[in-house]
């Protein structure tokens, strides 16, 4: 017998006291909403987001990350399904990928040479690092709450999917409130957030998704 048609024997016959997809339901609904609430009790919203959201940067910065946040949801509710093909969600995460490679590219099109760097750093990197993370805290323990219920291949995998898809979620909340607007900051400082929120759910999926 091969190795994943065990682990699918196994699954079957594990006590499951809730359906994967609706634990999955369930930790996007209410980590959305206690990160939401989080954000409006704390920073709230930008001032001029009425304005903002008409332009180009602000609709593309909240709608890219949108993209990102289903694309990675997605894929944690067939990761933690043994034997379930990860490959045609995994590839629906090249289109965010592209997304923001064709928005980067028209950035340093359209802003001068001398502005980039400007463009990149922006006014507040270091509170982006710090909020993305801290918005996603309770979407990924949600997601790693409804992984346990299931039974992924890998678990280090299946947490840094869950990572993803937490702080593709924690970064699309604070592009509400983020004043800095140009792809370049965003692939920099929203990138690198993400990348800490998937390296915690590596880290904490290894031992927790453990069976």
């Amino acid at each position: 017998m091969k190795t994943d048609d065990l682990i699918r024997l196994l699954s079957q016959d594990a006590p499951v006291r809730m359906r994967l997809g609706r634990m999955l339901a369930l930790a996007v609904v209410a980590g959305v909403a206690v990160s939401a609430a989080l954000l409006l009790s704390t920073v709230g919203l930008r001032d001029d987001l009425e304005s903002a959201i008409e332009t180009a940067r602000v609709a593309f910065k909240i709608g890219m990350t949108l993209v990102l946040a289903i694309a990675a949801v997605g894929l944690v509710s067939r990761i933690g399904r043994p034997g379930v093909p990860l490959r045609p969600w995994a590839l629906t995460l090249l289109l965010p990928l592209a997304l923001m490679v064709v928005a980067v590219g028209v950035e340093l099109v359209v802003v001068p040479k001398d502005a980039w760097a400007a463009k990149l750093i922006g006014q507040n990197a270091a509170f982006c690092l710090f909020f993305i993370p801290l918005l996603s805290l309770a979407p990924l323990t949600g997601f790693l709450a409804a992984l346990r219920n299931g039974a992924p291949d890998n678990p280090g995998l299946a947490g840094a999917a869950a990572g993803l898809a937490a702080g593709a979620i924690g970064a699309a909340l604070y592009a509400w409130h983020c004043p800095d607007d140009s792809p370049l900051f965003g692939a920099a400082w929203y990138t690198l957030a993400i990348l800490l929120v998937i390296a915690a759910g590596y880290a904490v999926g290894r031992r927790l998704l453990r069976w």
